[in-house]
């Protein structure tokens, strides 16, 4: 028998705080904060806006860039097991979504 991580789909608003270097320092996630435990991982994907949105105004920016980072975390200074979180910003969104939680490592 193996051992297999456990993953949560959920698409909901957190706070999430950065450093001053722009790098995860922590996430309000359902009234905890979860502090940052491990070297984030950041990245960008393209949406597929075609699929979305018929037309865009010109000089409406970024309408394709999705930002996302995956990030380690435990509740506050704690030494509880470390969980995954995969947070993403939609284009031209303001507000961070976090996209799913997984136990254990990073998922791959």
């Amino acid at each position: 028998m193996t051992a297999t991580a456990r993953e949560v789909t959920l698409d909901v608003p957190v706070e999430l705080r950065f450093t001053a270097a722009g790098s995860p320092l922590a996430v309000r996630h359902d009234g905890r904060i979860w502090a940052v435990a491990a070297d984030p991982v950041h990245w960008f994907d393209r949406d597929a806006w075609w699929e979305t949105r018929g037309t865009a105004a010109v000089g409406s920016g970024d309408l394709v860039s999705v930002e996302y980072w995956r990030i380690q975390v435990r509740p506050g200074s704690s030494n509880s097991a470390l969980r995954t979180f995969t947070l993403r910003r939609d284009p031209l969104a303001t507000r961070w979504l976090l996209e799913s939680i997984s136990d254990g490592g990073p998922a791959r």
